[in-house]
């Protein structure tokens, strides 16, 4: 059966992989330019949005990460890192979205005297009003950024510990994943692990199954971001299999980044059959112009996904939430009983 988008959208869903920063409403950005008296190249929405989004023709990840470049000017400041985190969890909670945790690099919003320590707390504050107000749990993952000194990195880490389960539940390392292997990060994470923080590891997007690899067994992740590539290593893949390791796979930015060709292959439904813990995200809802329901619209379309395994990328989620153990059992039992109610509404 083909599900309709809007059958979709009530779809209780969960979001593991979500840019803050790659997530800010081009209004919104219109009206920070303002209260901050600087200025942007055009106030109309839509001329705006072509600044925001990645090009049609986006040649690869470090291209798309030049359009996050843009925007960083404007999030200097409290008031702005609050604003776009609490507008990410209405913008999630629109889509039915149960719980998200929402990452951002800390060290990419002080250039304005805000400590590293400050952004944590501004942007927990912007989650834990939007948790409030749309009843979406909502949590954060600080990032450690490939290309940024080890100083900047173990601040990120060291920081993070102060807030661990008051808001923020993990910590992350992202960038141009093909110029600076994880390896190179093995310090800052040791220092993560002995903090007992929790670790997702972007790796296997813009580059290989090796880069899961050392991601799992030296820095200690317990989820990956993305990981689409471990099909060209087959004991890599059987050893992801092996300790199910969840990965956060981001479809539409997959095929955006080239960290993927094409569609046909996607290899989705192929680590699905295999056992692979896959989950389905949206990385960036204005730069790829994307939200949950419309991954899983795609997915339906373009892979022929069966109810079954739209439910089954449901189930894998809400088991790799990140979530204080204390909260974890009582929010499981919650969405499976809502995904069981919603199956038993469309799934005929």
């Amino acid at each position: 059966m083909t599900l309709t988008y809007e059958q979709l959208q009530q779809m209780p869903k969960v979001e593991l992989h979500l840019h803050l920063d790659g997530s800010i409403l081009p209004a919104t950005l219109i009206e920070l330019a303002s209260q901050q008296n600087m200025s942007l190249p055009t106030t109309d929405v839509s001329q705006l949005l072509s600044y925001m989004i990645v090009p049609a023709q986006c040649e690869d990840l470090n291209q798309y990460l030049s359009t996050f470049d843009f925007v960083l000017p404007f999030t200097q400041t409290a008031n702005a890192l609050e604003r776009i985190a609490y507008e990410v969890v209405q913008q999630c909670a629109e889509q039915n979205v149960r719980y998200v945790e929402v990452r951002f690099a800390p060290q990419l919003h002080v250039n304005k005297g805000l400590t590293v320590a400050d952004t944590y707390r501004h942007v927990i504050a912007g989650l834990q009003r939007g948790e409030q107000q749309f009843n979406v749990v909502a949590r954060c993952i600080g990032i450690c950024l490939r290309g940024h000194s080890a100083e900047h990195n173990m601040e990120v880490v060291e920081e993070a510990a102060a807030f661990i389960n008051k808001g923020l539940v993990a910590v992350d390392l992202a960038g141009a994943e093909a110029m600076y292997p994880p390896m190179l990060y093995r310090d800052i994470f040791d220092k993560a692990q002995h903090l007992n923080l929790p670790i997702t590891i972007h790796a296997g997007e813009a580059g290989g199954a090796q880069n899961v690899d050392v991601s799992v067994h030296e820095l200690g992740a317990t989820r990956i971001g993305h990981g689409v590539r471990i099909q060209e290593d087959s004991n890599i893949f059987n050893d992801i299999n092996n300790l199910q390791i969840p990965l956060e796979f981001c479809p539409i930015s997959n095929l955006q980044t080239k960290a993927i060709e094409s569609w046909e292959k996607y290899p989705l439904v192929h680590y699905l059959n295999s056992g692979i813990i896959v989950t389905v995200n949206t990385d960036n809802l204005t730069v790829s112009n994307t939200n949950l329901t419309k991954e899983l619209w795609t997915l339906q379309h373009k892979l022929s996904l069966s109810l079954e395994q739209l439910l089954q990328l449901q189930y894998n989620a809400t088991h790799a939430v990140f979530l204080e153990q204390s909260l974890k059992v009582a929010f499981i039992e919650k969405m499976e009983e809502e995904l069981k109610c919603w199956k038993a509404k469309f799934g005929h």
